[in-house]
Parts: C-alpha cells; sequence; structure tokens
C-alpha cells in the first residue's frame, strides 16, 4: 500500500475556495481504480492549514492518479489558493498484526 499525506496553507480569504476544490478532489480520487481512501481535513489547531490522507493499493495506480489532467488541475488550483504551498510526502506501507 502507498500512503500519501500532504498539507497546504490557505490565505484568509481563500480558504472556503480551497476547501471547495478539495472536497471535490477527494470526492474524484476516491471513485479512481485503486484509491483506498482519500481525506482532507482542516487543521484544528491552525484553521487555514489543509491537511490530505490518502491510501493508494500500489505505486502504479498512484501514478495514474497524478497523470488524470483533473488531480493536475486541482495541483495547480491549490497552489494559485495558498499563501504557503506546503508539502507532500510518499509512503510505502505494509499492514502488520499487533498484539
Amino acid at each position: 500500500m502507498i500512503i500519501v499525506t500532504g498539507d497546504v496553507i490557505a490565505r484568509a480569504d481563500t480558504i472556503e475556495e480551497m476547501k471547495r476544490v478539495s472536497v471535490e478532489h477527494v470526492h474524484r480520487s476516491r471513485a479512481e481504480e485503486g484509491c483506498i481512501s482519500h481525506d482532507v481535513a482542516v487543521d484544528a489547531e491552525k484553521p487555514l492549514r489543509l491537511i490530505f490522507f490518502e491510501r493508494w493499493a500500489d505505486e502504479a495506480v498512484l501514478k495514474k492518479h497524478f497523470a488524470v489532467p483533473e488531480s493536475r488541475a486541482f495541483w495547480r488550483k491549490l497552489q494559485e489558493l495558498a499563501s504557503d504551498p506546503g508539502k507532500m510526502t510518499i509512503y510505502r506501507a505494509d499492514k502488520i498484526k499487533f498484539g
């Protein structure tokens, strides 16, 4: 499984638009083949910060997701609305049985 985490900081005048386009992106992404989960949340301590958490079946489906024109357009739109471009980190993870 592949895990993607990310965050971006909005400007006060763009936070509502940033939330709107982020939720649209999340809903569209959830329908893609190989998407296990895709979520966005507002940071409780920093209300202009959006946090993304995604789980994908493997690297191949994540690469397909990044190549989707709507995904590329979403990233460009976030950068237009952001006060800080934020960051994205990608991890490879294996499920373990604990206990």
